[in-house]
């Protein structure tokens, strides 16, 4: 029986013409065939086949010396098995990563939203340990057909369940087709505008001067009210407030807009620059801080309460959805709408305009661009 005597180094071989130190350290048996454990840069097996005994040897007698000096063998962490991960963990994962990023509070609320009914659907259904590879597609339609929700929050869970596993279910070599989950198609809505938008306006300047402001800006700039409009600084105008510059990370389409502005959002926000103190201050707090996220759709909810001249169905956006009929009637070009409105696509434009009180058009029937 070979001898197990602790922290006394010996040299082994592995098998013919391999050479290693084995060392015996709390009833654990340690093999080395390198010195890079003690910080010597020794491999006896990489000399010619005569020199391998020699100089493994010379690395045992620099084993000695080291534990000598009170060096000890260490356990070795293992390393990592890398399992497939399970549908949640992949689906947290993307979570996590969207959060991170630069998207409205809105959105990132519907992310996290989803993520809970589709956490729960997985427990309900015992598959909280299937793996990301045996994802199909029809589970995500069963997912999103036993919510028992309205054919627009179908629609809304379902990109939201795109954005989440799509993109993160390729890198594990599993492609999701979302064009097989067909959803019931939903009701068209026809937006409706304001028909006299300077009554609105001076009924909303009576009750909040802010809100005022922000529905003057919604209407004659096309830009959105709760974070376009609600996070405006001086700093954002020109010298004489005659141009709007926002960067792409502060709009929706994430590109730069530059905008002129009329007169009568000119001599408003003069008005407001004469009470502010530095250029960096907001336009409606005249603070270094904007309000908080829903300011105005709070103070929407309590005007529309005493409101005589707005329809229930009317909203903040309703002033973006009058711009746009206005600026379409003036022009008649939808590339101008398109740059106004501040959309990506020329599609984009066309497809909203249909969802207001215009006239029913076709790409083809416009004139080339």
């Amino acid at each position: 029986m070979k001898s197990r005597t602790e922290l006394t180094p010996s040299v082994t071989s592995k098998r013919a013409d391999q050479y290693l130190v084995t060392i015996w350290y709390n009833d654990v048996r340690y093999r080395y065939t390198s010195g890079r454990d003690i910080g010597l840069d020794l491999r006896p097996n990489s000399f010619s086949i005569n020199e391998r005994l020699a100089k493994a040897k010379l690395l045992c007698t620099a084993f000695q010396i080291e534990i000598t000096k009170g060096w000890r063998p260490t356990v070795k962490e293992s390393k990592p098995v890398h399992t497939t991960p399970t549908l949640l963990e992949v689906t947290k994962n993307a979570l996590e990563r969207k959060l991170g990023m630069e998207y409205s509070n809105s959105y990132k609320r519907d992310l996290k939203r989803v993520y809970r009914l589709w956490s729960s659907f997985i427990h309900l259904n015992n598959l909280t340990t299937q793996t990301i590879k045996e994802l199909e597609i029809e589970l995500i339609r069963r997912f999103i057909f036993s919510l028992n929700v309205s054919s627009k929050s179908m629609l809304n869970i379902k990109l939201n369940m795109s954005a989440l596993l799509k993109e993160e279910s390729e890198s594990y070599s599993v492609h999701l087709n979302f064009s097989k989950i067909r959803l019931p198609r939903p009701t068209q809505q026809l937006h409706k505008p304001f028909k006299d938008v300077k009554a609105v306006l001076n009924e909303m300047r009576a009750f909040n001067e802010n809100l005022y402001l922000c529905g003057l800006i919604t209407y004659s700039l096309l830009l959105r009210p709760h974070r376009e409009i609600r996070c405006l600084r001086f700093s954002d105008f020109n010298i004489d407030y005659t141009v709007l510059s926002l960067s792409g990370d502060r709009v929706k389409s994430k590109r730069n807009r530059i905008l002129p502005v009329p007169q009568v959002v000119r001599d408003e926000i003069q008005r407001r620059a004469d009470k502010a103190v530095g250029l960096e201050v907001n336009l409606f707090s005249l603070e270094n801080k904007e309000h908080q996220e829903d300011y105005f759709k709070g103070l929407w909810t309590k005007f529309k309460r005493q409101s005589a001249t707005i329809k229930p169905e009317q909203t903040l956006y309703s002033f973006r959805h009058t711009g746009a009929i206005r600026v379409f009637e003036k022009t008649g070009s939808l590339l101008k709408l398109q740059q106004v409105m501040g959309h990506s696509e020329l599609t984009t434009s066309l497809i909203y305009l249909r969802g207001l009180e215009v006239k029913q058009l076709d790409v083809e029937d416009l004139p080339e661009l």
